[in-house]
């Protein structure tokens, strides 16, 4: 063979080894750096899944993914309802400490009087988000679902769905559900082509995805596929059509789990699933009734200061990497979440973060970390105002017990979370030590706030 041909060769040679070579490289930093997507539960009460017990509920996807990977059944949210609960994904922190953050901004900036309410809804556009964070590590980032904050931009996101409104958009019909999410609000409802759009455009790098559909949030309108699971159950109209809605949630994060597999991009997922906030709706109750609750749920859940409104189930899934069929019983804050996905990318967590990782909880469910999980509640169910009633009140919760200390109606309750999960029985007059005992730890809580 000719010099000149054995040259062209071993020069091909030498291109096709550099070729596989940069293959491998990047194959090897996308498994160091996962997808994720964090999935986000829209007044989703805790029972209300398979996994969790409801064998009335149909959510099969979700089982799976419960199965999959680490359940942690004592998950809680700040607060209940989902703006502030939202934040704290974003930033790790509690919404008290955003607030006085945004406070801080608000004095820095020299906001005038005026503008303090326009300045609120652009805020997070100087915070160091979960997205910022991950774009640093090479991510491209997705919005999808409910959203406050104005627009994916303020978030840090890459693309989305929440583009924001105008000014003269104030006061119209749909105002308030422009202002919780706009178009961000079709994922999952009408659409899942965005988020598809995205995965496809950054299937070369890792990506992060938050998916919150507005489900099983109201309107309860779920598809007659979802509705005829339930028509025929012995319960009543309201249960039928929230649990419609739970399924149709449920069957959106199915449908993503596919589309992801057949891009070859599941096996290097990591999911994290949370609620927002907690809701109330037994197979008995029935509210279409009454307005406010039928908007609501009932008494125990959402907009209230009991346990079942803040209470989540925490899910990590990540397949051959987070062991499967694991579950703990340690109680877990949704701050950790960001803290924990920081962890799993070798990421160091911000020092202003509440959260902490949870990262050696899900190799060992065996361990626990915190004792106690304290919260402020700041709006409560009202007759009289649909959106809730301005309140200071807390709440706390331990292995065995969960207290409430509301400053506004001058109540304290304590249930034993052993025998009465759903606190329907007030042990405060009979403990008198275990209310000063919670009543001095919610003090100290509170200073170390900065209130």
């Amino acid at each position: 063979m000719k010099p000149i041909i054995l040259f062209i060769l071993g020069c091909l040679l030498i291109l096709s080894c550099k070729k596989e070579v940069r293959q491998e490289e990047k194959q090897s930093a996308k498994i160091e750096k996962p997808n994720i997507i964090l999935l986000v539960g829209d007044d989703q009460g805790y029972p209300y899944f398979g996994f969790m017990g409801a064998d009335y509920v149909q959510t099969p996807n979700m089982d799976k993914l419960a199965a999959s990977g680490t359940l942690f059944t004592e998950g809680y949210v700040p607060q209940n309802h989902c703006r502030p609960s939202l934040q704290t994904l974003m930033t790790g922190t509690l919404p008290i400490d955003h607030g006085l953050a945004v406070d801080q901004l608000i004095e820095e900036k020299q906001i005038s009087e005026d503008s303090i309410v326009g300045f609120k809804h652009h805020a997070m556009r100087f915070f160091e988000t979960l997205p910022r964070i991950l774009a640093k590590q090479g991510y491209k980032s997705f919005q999808g679902g409910k959203w406050w904050e104005f627009n994916y931009q303020n978030g840090g996101f890459d693309e989305g769905m929440t583009k924001g409104w105008k000014e003269e958009d104030k006061g119209k019909d749909d105002w308030f559900l422009q202002f919780m999410g706009g178009d961000g609000r079709q994922l999952a409802r009408a659409t899942m082509q965005p988020v598809y759009d995205f995965i496809e455009k950054y299937n070369e790098q890792p990506f992060f995805i938050w998916y919150a559909p507005e489900l099983p949030h109201y309107p309860f309108d779920a598809p007659d596929k979802y509705y005829n699971i339930y028509r025929d159950k012995d319960m009543t109209e309201s249960a039928k059509r929230y649990y419609a809605n739970c399924t149709w949630f449920d069957d959106s994060v199915g449908e993503l789990m596919r589309y992801l597999k057949e891009k070859g991009e599941f096996d290097n997922t990591l999911f994290v699933y949370v609620n927002d906030n907690g809701w109330e709706q037994e197979p008995h109750q029935e509210f279409r009734h009454d307005s406010l609750r039928w908007h609501n749920g009932g008494d125990k859940g959402k907009l209230s200061v009991y346990d079942q409104s803040f209470r989540t189930p925490i899910i990590f899934s990540w397949k051959d990497k987070i062991k499967q069929g694991a579950t703990s019983k340690a109680l877990m804050h949704s701050a950790d979440i960001p803290a924990t996905i920081l962890d799993y990318i070798n990421v160091e967590i911000p020092k202003n973060y509440f959260g902490k990782s949870y990262k050696a909880l899900i190799k060992d469910t065996n361990k626990t970390d915190r004792d106690i999980i304290i919260g402020k509640a700041t709006q409560m169910r009202s007759e009289e105002d649909m959106m809730g009633m301005k309140i200071e009140a807390y709440w706390a919760r331990t292995d065995d017990w969960f207290f409430q200390w509301n400053l506004t109606t001058s109540t304290i309750s304590l249930f034993d979370m052993n025998t009465d999960p759903r606190n329907d029985y007030n042990l405060a007059e009979a403990n008198p030590e275990l209310v000063e005992d919670f009543q001095s730890k919610i003090e100290a809580w509170k200073q170390g706030r900065a209130q």
